[in-house]
């Protein structure tokens, strides 16, 4: 879940250096936190939250097929 979250958020931002992704475990749940620089976050979260909504929609059927349940939080830098 990981990966897939760092794959997306570099090929959305100007800054791909600077994402940082943090993943915790608790049993079948995994919460990732997203974090990129000040001037991609509207790159990543888009207008009215569409493409964040998006990357958790894409986690959420990868984490199924895992047998997982998966959360993404984006974190101001």
């Amino acid at each position: 879940m990981k990966a897939l979250t760092e794959y997306i958020a570099k090929a959305l931002v100007e800054n791909p250096d600077q994402v940082d992704v943090t993943q915790s475990r608790q049993g079948s749940r995994v919460r990732l936190e997203l974090k990129v620089s000040k001037d991609d976050m509207g790159r990543v979260i888009g207008k009215s939250g569409r493409v964040a909504n998006a990357i958790r929609v894409l986690l959420r059927v990868a984490a199924e097929r895992e047998g997982q349940q998966v959360t993404l939080d984006v974190v101001e830098p």
